[in-house]
């Protein structure tokens, strides 16, 4: 997939996006690429500083950075998150055969225009904390979803 700009001038639809970042894999240097790029290529409104939090699941693995960004892009959810998977393989990113493994960088969003919708938001202090930090930063608040 083609680098795509995702803030430009003629567009007129913009979206808020929270995004989640974790690295345990050289997590200092692909954190500060990850944000090199995402703060280039989005419109960084504001980011957390990063934590140092303990691996979930499987345990025998590093201890993760993980940060929170909000964003504005002109894509749509779809193409926005297909964006942020192509900047994970542009960070080195190999899916194995453990899901919550070593990653250089893991990106996920937490939040599409101030609505919360993955659920890692209520279940991981290491995705909460981050991004409760950028809505106080930005005096941003989240609509919660319904839980059925």
């Amino acid at each position: 997939m083609p680098r795509m700009p995702l803030h430009t001038p003629t567009n007129t639809a913009h979206h808020e996006c929270l995004i989640s970042l974790g690295t345990n894999i050289e997590p200092e240097r692909h954190f500060n690429e990850a944000l090199s790029i995402l703060s280039s290529e989005c419109e960084l409104i504001a980011r957390s500083e990063a934590i140092r939090t303990a691996p979930v699941g499987y345990q025998h693995q590093p201890d993760f950075l993980n940060s929170a960004l909000l964003v504005r892009t002109s894509l749509d959810h779809d193409a926005f998150r297909a964006y942020l998977k192509e900047v994970e393989s542009r960070l080195g990113r190999v899916r194995g055969p453990i899901k919550s493994g070593p990653r250089t960088m893991d990106l996920d969003i937490v939040a599409w225009d101030g609505e919360v919708i993955d659920d890692g938001y209520y279940q991981h202090s290491y995705v909460r904390r981050p991004v409760d930090d950028v809505l106080a930063a930005s005096g941003r608040s989240l609509k919660q979803r319904a839980h059925s």
